[in-house]
């Protein structure tokens, strides 16, 4: 039997996971595995934390921390927040492991042993204020593709496009500002131009069967003809290079990343975790479709040249991004629903979540979630159509025959094959969906399951037939209980919660051979034995109230008040500032900016960001509720003179009453700095 590898991508630590990165990768991948699993595939889920990334540093240099004390943070929050949602990783391990920094470094000198790299001396951008070489997310300018001024040099976030340093227009650093100057740098190239027309390019076009969103980046990269691209970096932060007279240099978190993948798997299975990766094993990656080029083209070019019976990916079925309630999910803004907040706030409602992301997953294209449509798919599905059938069979055979299964006496037998016909037929469909990828029709066709057996009972109305032909009442509920189970079994992979409850409820632990049986050849599974003792009743979902929706858009639009308004120094610096639409002395006259005096500050429970301040304002002191607590602890803000915005409307932030905004200005680095005053001046005086 062919080991089959299962790779979800490694999520950055540098904060935690949202719902869109769930929906993206993490989701479709546990169904995928409950799937093969269930089938009895022998199969390893693999994921860890991606510990080494840019963005880790840059929030770290935020923070004022070191960035090994960030991924310890986040690798435990995203660690349990995966396990709370029921994410089912045989391993979850992190790039800033021994085991990783080895297989890494051995990979990377294999590789040079081969005389893969080219090594080549190359200008750089370098900030000589911060006196560094600057990593590719160290450079902002202008996207050249969209006119984003905020790209970063190796992306742009607005137009999804794949960049260089060198393509951005009137690059910046990001730790100072300053426009960056070239400098002589070594490092080592992975010669992609060559590799395409050795391997890549029939690599690519040999994997027809790929999802059109992934060839159609691939081929767009391939089109363009690839170039050799560094897989060292001039950093302080990463897998060091495993060469001499190379201090200050680390491997390119995109050629290390990947390994991590091969240096879990080699954590758990220290003995035979070569057997996943070599001979007729499989390899599926599910990653965002922003990582479409790694791992389709920069990791498979790695393991082809690495040789040694590597095998190279057969399906990489990446998504597209999910929004939120209209706008795109934002880390940066905090515009997100937070994993580990969800489970908090919503305790023993992950199959809720896993349901609902699971019907909008955006596989092709994007899609979008919103608490309104959350409440409508968990009210008018999961508890009118599921849940109602199950708990109308289960409470009518507690009443009626004590708790026990009664007995099939072919009253309805007509009826039955016609809805086994159908429920087959899910079946069939789903499993095709399946193996397609295609986890959004293969959920809908649980939820038709549980449609014809709403039909059935409607139909045949047990609640009434009980009082004059027992035998009818007797038939229909022992078949009512046939397809309860078929559908405790079918909701294993996308439902895996309220799997275990239905199947306790129907008293058929233990059930691995039960599940298998239904999912190794699609079939549905018999009636259960005349007499089996079920369990008792128990609700598997409850309504979402208005109330609770009410809050949840309550807490965005909250998040959205959290986001501090700043002036953008860097863009100002590079004289790309964009114009706000002008306006009259009128307008500005509204604005009633006075100096403000902080005299006390505090941490806003369970609100990472914000800082309750206290503010003097001569006569009268404020409260205002401001988002600078990653850049500020309170004992520095106290006597802060500051400058407040004090006619703003107030508002409600986390319970707590703001009374204006105090103004602040971003640094390049993205620092916020406090506008304020030259020198001391009185509480309450006029800014104009």
């Amino acid at each position: 039997m062919s080991k089959i590898t299962v790779t979800a991508a490694l999520p950055y630590a540098n904060g935690p996971v949202h719902i869109g990165h769930v929906a993206g990768v993490y989701l479709p991948a546990d169904i995928y595995v409950r799937y093969l699993r269930n089938q009895g595939k022998e199969v390893l889920f693999i994921c860890g934390s991606d510990e080494h990334g840019v963005p880790i540093t840059i929030r770290a240099r935020k923070e004022g921390v070191t960035p090994q004390e960030i991924v310890d943070r986040f690798h435990n929050i995203i660690g349990k927040s995966f396990k709370d949602l029921g994410v089912s990783f045989d391993v979850y391990s992190r790039t800033s492991s021994e085991v990783h920094k080895e297989t890494a470094q051995e990979f990377f000198l294999d590789l040079y042993n081969k005389g893969v790299f080219t090594e080549e001396t190359t200008e750089q951008y370098f900030d000589a204020e911060a006196n560094q070489f600057l990593a590719d997310r160290y450079i902002v300018g202008t996207c050249p593709v969209c006119g984003n001024e905020n790209a970063y040099g190796d992306q742009c976030e607005k137009c999804g496009s794949t960049l260089s340093p060198m393509e951005l227009k009137n690059p910046r650093s990001a730790l100072s500002g300053n426009a960056p100057v070239l400098k002589a740098t070594k490092n080592w190239f992975l010669p992609l131009d060559k590799i395409q027309v050795d391997f890549l390019d029939g690599y690519i076009h040999g994997h027809s069967d790929w999802k059109s969103n992934v060839q159609g980046q691939c081929k767009s990269w391939l089109n363009d003809g690839l170039k050799p691209r560094a897989m060292t970096r001039d950093l302080d932060w990463g897998v060091k290079v495993p060469l001499q007279n190379t201090d200050g240099k680390v491997l390119y978190v995109w050629f290390e990343a990947p390994i991590g993948y091969i240096s879990a798997t080699r954590e758990l299975r220290p003995n035979d975790w070569k057997d996943w990766w070599t001979g007729d094993s499989q390899l599926i990656h599910f990653i965002g479709k922003d990582n479409i080029v790694f791992h389709c083209i920069i990791f498979p070019a790695m393991l082809h040249l690495r040789g040694d019976g590597f095998v190279v990916p057969n399906q990489v079925p990446a998504n597209e991004f999910l929004n939120l309630e209209g706008d795109k999910i934002s880390t940066s803004r905090n515009w997100a629903v937070w994993l580990n907040e969800y489970l908090e706030e919503f305790p023993g409602k992950q199959d809720e979540l896993r349901y609902v992301l699971g019907s909008i997953l955006p596989e092709t294209k994007d899609s979008e979630f919103t608490w309104k449509d959350y409440q409508t798919r968990v009210n008018s599905e999961l508890v009118s159509i599921f849940a109602n059938f199950v708990n109308r069979v289960m409470v009518l055979n507690h009443k009626f025959f004590d708790g026990k299964v009664p007995n099939s006496n072919g009253a309805y037998d007509e009826k039955k094959n016609t809805c086994r016909i159908e429920l087959q037929t899910c079946l069939n469909q789903m499993k095709l969906a399946l193996d397609e990828f295609r986890f959004r029709d293969a959920l809908s066709e649980l939820m038709n399951m549980a449609r014809v057996g709403n039909r059935f009972l409607t139909e045949t109305e047990p609640w009434k037939s009980y009082k004059e032909s027992p035998e009818y009442a007797a038939d229909a509920l022992n078949f009512s209980l046939e397809i309860c189970a078929n559908l405790a079994f079918a909701s294993e992979p996308f439902l895996p919660f309220t799997h275990q409850k239905l199947c306790a409820q129907l008293n058929l632990l233990p059930l691995e051979f039960l599940v298998q049986a239904f999912w190794k050849n699609a079939k549905l599974q018999g009636p259960l034995p005349a007499g089996h003792e079920l369990s008792e009743v128990a609700h598997l979902f409850s309504k979402v109230e208005d109330e609770v929706v009410a809050q949840q858009i309550n807490k965005l639009n909250a998040m959205k008040a959290d986001m501090v308004p700043v002036a953008n120094t860097s863009q100002a610096e590079s004289g790309t500032t964009e114009q706000k639409p002008e306006i009259q002395y009128d307008d500005f006259a509204k604005l009633d900016l006075r100096i403000a005096t902080i005299v006390a500050a505090e941490k806003v429970e369970k609100a990472d960001k914000l800082l309750k301040l206290t503010l003097e304002l001569g006569v009268e002191t404020r409260t205002v509720v401001s988002g600078i607590a990653l850049h500020y602890s309170p004992e520095e803000v106290v006597n802060k003179q500051v400058v407040l915005l004090a006619n703003l409307a107030p508002r409600k932030m986390r319970g707590i009453e703001s009374e204006g905004m105090i103004l602040m200005a971003e640094a390049a680095d993205g620092r916020l700095v406090f506008v304020s005053p030259a020198e001391v001046i009185g509480s309450g005086s006029g800014v104009s």
